[in-house]
C-alpha cells in the first residue's frame, strides 16, 4: 500500500475560505494580502476530524474565481505569495498532512498574457498554444463550455504538453504531493498520457486526480494514466436516493462503483465547490446517512469543508451562483457555531471507523436487503473482511456492525 491508500482529503476553496474578494473591483482588492496562512490555523481541525490530506482549490493568479488563470507559476496575490505556500506546506507536512493543488489546464482566462499575444497575429508563435480559428480574418478562439472568458488550450500542441508538465513539476518540486486536474473530461486522455510520464519520472508517488463529471471513468483513467477521477455518478445517487426515497438508485450506482474498483480507486464525495450542499438537499440527519456510505465503500474519500458541520448552501446558475457554497470560515475553528457539533461528531466517528479498517479503500458492496427506504449491504474487502451497513431513510438512521457487534450508529441528537 502507498500513502494514497490511506489518505482522506479535506477539500477547501481557498479564495472563499479566506475571505478574498472573488470579483475584485479595484487594484486595492488585488493587492498582495497574506491570506493563505489562514488555512494553517485549520490544520489541527483537519487532523482532529481524521483527515490527512488538504485538497486545495485554485491558488494561482487569476482574474476572478480562480479558474480563469493568468499565471500558473504565481500565487494569487489575493492569497499571498510563494512564502505563504511554503509555510502552509511545511505546517501541513509537520502534521503528516499531504497537499494537492488544483491545476486548470484545459483553459486559461481571456486576459492570460500568452493568449493576448496569440491574438496579435495569426503568425504569432503563441497561436500554437490555443485553438483559434482565423478563417474569417478575425480570431475566433475555442472556449470552455460557452464561457468566452475561458479560452481553451490546444491539447494537440507539444508546446502545451511542455507548458503543463513544467507547471506540474515546478510545484511538485516546491513540495506539494499531487494535482487535481480541473475539467479533465474536456481534455483528450492522450494529452495526459504524454504529460504524466514526464511527471512520474521525477515524482512517482504523486497522486493525480482528474475531474470527470460524465463519460467512461475507467476507460479515461486507463488511457490517461490518472490515478483517480471524481465519482459524480455515486455523488448523484447518494443525495437523490435519499431525497426521493429510492435506494434502488443507490444500489444500482454502487454496482457500477464496484466495477470501477477493478481499475482504480475513485475519488468519492458528498459535496464539493460546484454543487448544492447535501444538507440543503436532504437535511442534516440524512446527510449523515450519505456520509455513512462515503466512508464504508471503496474509493478515496474527500470531505468538502463545512459538510462536516452540516453547512447548507445552494448552487445557483447565475452571477455569483457559487458564492453560497464557497463560504468564508473564521480564523479559528473555535469560532464556529456549536450547532454543527452533532454532524461533526458523526464524521469523526465514521472516519475513525474507516481508519480502523483500511481495507475499505478497495471494498466492494454486496446488497443484503433493499427497499425504497431501507438498504442493508456488506462492505467486503479483498481479503474477505466484512462490515454490515444498515441505512433507514424513514428513521434517518444508520448502523454499522462487524460479526454482529455494533461499531457505530447515528446519534439521537442529529437535526432533521
Amino acid at each position: 500500500m502507498t500513502w494514497t491508500d490511506h489518505v482522506i482529503w479535506w477539500h477547501v476553496y481557498p479564495l472563499g475560505f479566506t475571505g478574498a474578494p472573488i470579483r475584485p473591483a479595484s487594484d486595492d482588492e488585488r493587492a498582495l494580502t497574506h491570506r493563505l496562512g489562514h488555512l494553517t490555523g485549520w490544520l489541527d481541525h483537519l487532523v482532529g476530524l481524521g483527515c490527512n490530506g488538504l485538497l486545495l482549490g485554485p491558488i494561482f493568479t487569476s482574474t476572478s474565481h480562480g479558474y480563469d488563470t493568468l499565471d500558473h507559476l504565481e500565487i494569487d496575490p489575493r492569497l499571498g505569495d510563494d512564502a505563504d505556500l511554503d509555510g502552509l506546506i511545511a505546517a501541513a507536512h509537520a502534521r503528516g498532512v499531504r497537499i494537492v493543488l488544483d491545476g486548470v489546464f484545459n483553459h486559461v482566462g481571456e486576459h492570460h498574457p500568452l493568449f493576448r499575444a496569440a491574438l496579435a497575429s495569426p503568425d504569432a508563435p503563441e497561436n500554437a498554444l490555443f485553438r483559434i480559428d482565423w478563417s474569417s480574418g478575425e480570431p475566433r478562439p475555442a472556449d470552455f463550455e460557452g464561457h468566452g472568458q475561458l479560452v481553451a488550450f490546444n491539447h494537440d500542441s507539444d508546446a502545451v504538453v511542455d507548458l503543463v508538465a513544467d507547471v506540474m513539476l515546478h510545484w511538485l518540486r516546491r513540495g506539494i504531493d499531487g494535482w487535481r486536474l480541473d475539467a479533465a473530461y474536456a481534455v483528450p486522455a492522450e494529452f495526459w498520457a504524454k504529460v504524466l510520464p514526464r511527471v512520474r519520472a521525477e515524482f512517482p508517488e504523486a497522486w493525480i486526480l482528474g475531474e470527470m463529471i460524465h463519460g467512461d471513468y475507467a476507460g479515461y483513467a486507463r488511457a490517461s494514466g490518472l490515478d483517480s477521477v471524481t465519482q459524480y455518478e455515486l455523488w448523484k445517487a447518494l443525495w437523490s436516493s435519499l431525497l426521493d426515497a429510492n435506494f434502488f438508485e443507490l444500489d444500482h450506482a454502487l454496482g457500477r462503483h464496484n466495477a470501477l474498483l477493478a481499475t482504480f480507486a475513485p475519488n468519492t464525495f458528498v459535496g464539493n465547490h460546484d454543487v448544492t450542499r447535501i444538507a440543503t438537499r436532504v437535511g442534516q440527519a440524512k446527510a449523515v446517512l450519505a456520509a455513512t456510505v462515503l466512508f464504508t465503500v471503496g474509493g478515496v474519500p474527500s470531505v468538502y469543508y463545512g459538510d462536516e458541520e452540516g453547512f447548507t448552501g445552494t448552487k445557483r446558475e447565475d452571477w455569483g451562483g457559487d458564492d453560497d457554497v464557497r463560504p468564508y470560515l473564521p480564523v479559528h475553528p473555535e469560532e464556529l457555531s456549536a450547532l454543527g457539533a452533532p454532524v461533526r461528531h458523526a464524521y469523526e466517528g465514521l472516519i475513525a471507523l474507516r481508519r480502523q479498517h483500511p481495507w475499505l479503500i478497495r471494498a466492494r458492496v454486496e446488497p443484503v436487503e433493499l427497499s425504497n427506504t431501507r438498504y442493508v449491504y456488506d462492505a467486503v474487502g479483498e481479503g474477505g473482511e466484512r462490515l454490515r451497513v444498515e441505512l433507514d431513510a424513514d428513521a434517518a438512521s444508520a448502523r454499522i456492525t462487524r460479526d454482529g457487534t455494533e461499531l457505530w450508529r447515528t446519534a439521537s441528537d442529529l437535526p432533521a
